[in-house]
């Protein structure tokens, strides 16, 4: 595989996410994209198909696992974005929401994701010789928990984003593969829309988060053995966890370093 590759691939991320989200808000006038943050400003979440569109256009330069991720987990996300009535919130709340006998659209897309994660995985260790089934199982896992943690994460402008970047930028670089180039195309098309998202425009809503993380989980899993994916299962599990109990936000404008990175980018009021 050309070393060339995730450069390629960020760059038809980053410049079709841009150009798809130009296209979109120009376009679609339904108020079933527009949300409410959590400033009180109102903000369109055509965001994330924007990002579906360019992580795909670039994830498809490393093979079909990557797409599959992204926009498998766009599709969920959307189903969410638009149907979501949001009467069961986190883990807990669509539990409890299916032991009740509801059926919550958060369900749906958590078993989505799942599913989703599994055949994405599946794709990215055909061809591995030292991968068996329950790495297979594992890498799947760790799909649908990075997706849902980006989720978790798009709470303030730009946050979700600069995570992506963050957690592709390492798997972009060192030896060639595939993992390279999924992760490129998740950092890309995360600056095609970075703008937009830092000035309180815009945000990823379930449907750009859930790609995103999907796809960093896609690189993770192309790029490491059983004991990587596991490490990253049980980091993602423990976050996961711990989001039903603390605010991420809290932690974050409590730790300087990370009020920093948060903050960077976005204007002052």
């Amino acid at each position: 595989m050309s070393p060339a590759r995730p450069v390629l691939a960020g760059l038809a991320g980053a410049m079709v996410a841009a150009g798809s989200f130009r296209a979109l808000r120009a376009r679609v006038r339904s108020s079933r994209w527009q949300r409410t943050n959590h400033a009180g400003r109102p903000v369109t979440v055509l965001e994330g198909p924007a990002y579906v569109v360019g992580a795909v256009a670039g994830a498809a330069l490393g093979g079909p696992a990557g797409v599959v991720a992204a926009a498998g987990a766009g599709a969920f996300g959307a189903l969410d974005d638009l149907a979501g009535d949001g009467s069961s919130k986190g883990l807990r709340g669509h539990l409890g929401a299916a032991l009740r006998g509801e059926v919550t659209t958060g369900a749906v897309k958590v078993v989505g994701l799942g599913l989703t994660g599994l055949l994405a995985a599946a794709l990215a260790d055909r061809d591995r010789a030292d991968c068996r089934v329950i790495d297979t199982l594992v890498a799947g896992s760790v799909v649908a928990g990075a997706a849902n943690l980006a989720n978790l994460l798009d709470l303030r402008p730009g946050r979700a984003l600069k995570a992506t970047v963050i957690a592709a930028a390492p798997l972009a670089l060192g030896r060639t593969g595939p993992g390279r180039t999924t992760a490129g195309a998740a950092a890309g098309a995360s600056l095609g829309v970075l703008a937009e998202d830092l000035a309180g425009r815009a945000m990823l809503g379930d449907t750009g988060a859930n790609a995103a993380g999907a796809l960093v989980g896609v690189a993770l899993a192309q790029r490491t053995g059983r004991t990587g994916r596991l490490v990253a299962l049980a980091a993602l599990t423990t976050a996961t966890l711990a989001s039903e109990r603390i605010s991420f936000t809290a932690v974050i404008e409590s730790t300087p370093v990370l009020r920093e990175i948060d903050a960077w980018g976005r204007p002052h009021r």
